[in-house]
Parts: structure tokens; C-alpha cells; sequence
């Protein structure tokens, strides 16, 4: 990797923002299983990867989300969202103690990759709250033993030009001690 990708890496992690306003314009199916490959490129414990995902561009199905979910009334607009769920039985040890972080670190991929491509998308969080949960897997079909996590609307910004703030608080970081 020379200077120019690891510059472009870091444009891009530190640009990264969320997207909460879209044009409706719907996002393609290679698109999408793009940002699932990226998803799926995320580390987890032991490589269990105790993930799956659920891609959806139904508009019915995205306007029943978005009634049912309080922090999630751009999903109508987005044109998409990827659902991404938790297999905490997938194993005995690891998934069952992980799944969230490695279903996170997953997301925060999905998040990346979606800016990377020019796209919009924003994490909007179903666990762990149990109505929320019961509504997704109601609208969508999810079995009992499958988790979900969040729904990531993912679609075209409407406005591209947008300026993310800096997060960064030097208070928060301790070097060598506490």
C-alpha cells in the first residue's frame, strides 16, 4: 500500500459521517453486495464471524421499518438498508461472548464502505432494545435465534457536500496510565 491509498484510507475514516437525509434514488444490488463484502472483511473473535445480513430494497418493507423504528425515519428515503444481525449460538464460546463487537466491527465496515463509494448511511441501533427486536424480526422474517443488531439505511445523500465535525477530544486519551 503506498502513501496515496493509506491517505485515501484515512480521508475516508476521518470523513466518514452520518447520513440521515437521502434522495430516494435506489442503490444496486452490486452495490450493496459490495458493502457486504466489506462487512464480512471486519475481524471477529477467533474468526468465528457469528454474522448474517439481511439486504432489503423493498420499499414496503422499508416503510414498515421505518414506522416501527423511532431513530430510523429516513429508511423511506434511503432507496436500501442492510440489517445486520448476530448468531450468538453459532458456538459454544466465542460468538455467544463477542457477537455484538464482531457484529459492530462489521457495521463500522458497511459505514466505511458506503462513504468510500460515494454513498450516505447511518447506524440507527435495534439491540438492545426488545420491542425494537420484536418489530425487525416481525417485519423481516428474522428467526428467534438470530439477533438483531442495527439497520444501517444505506442510499444516495442529499447533501453530498456535507461537512463532518472532528471528534476528536484530547481529555479522552490517557498515555501509558491512567
Amino acid at each position: 500500500m503506498d502513501g496515496s491509498e493509506r491517505n485515501q484510507t484515512m480521508e475516508t475514516i476521518m470523513s466518514r459521517h452520518s447520513v440521515r437525509e437521502f434522495t430516494g434514488e435506489k442503490v444496486g444490488r452490486d452495490t450493496l453486495e459490495t458493502l457486504l463484502r466489506a462487512a464480512m472483511a471486519a475481524p471477529s473473535a477467533v474468526n468465528v464471524q457469528p454474522w448474517s445480513f439481511l439486504a432489503i430494497t423493498d420499499g414496503a418493507i422499508l416503510a414498515k421499518l421505518e414506522s416501527r423504528l423511532p431513530y430510523a425515519k429516513m429508511l423511506g428515503k434511503a432507496g436500501s438498508a442492510i440489517v445486520v444481525c448476530g448468531l450468538p449460538g453459532k458456538d459454544e464460546t466465542f460468538a455467544k461472548q463477542y457477537w455484538q463487537v464482531d457484529c459492530a466491527a462489521a457495521a463500522e465496515n458497511i459505514l466505511l464502505a458506503a462513504h468510500a463509494l460515494g454513498l450516505g448511511a447511518v447506524w440507527t441501533a435495534v439491540h438492545p432494545d426488545p420491542e425494537r427486536i420484536r418489530s425487525v424480526r416481525e417485519t423481516c422474517g428474522i428467526p428467534e435465534s438470530v439477533v438483531p443488531l442495527a439497520v444501517i439505511p444505506v442510499g444516495v445523500p442529499a447533501k453530498p457536500d456535507y461537512a463532518p465535525r472532528g471528534k476528536y477530544r484530547s481529555e479522552n486519551v490517557h498515555w501509558d496510565r491512567w
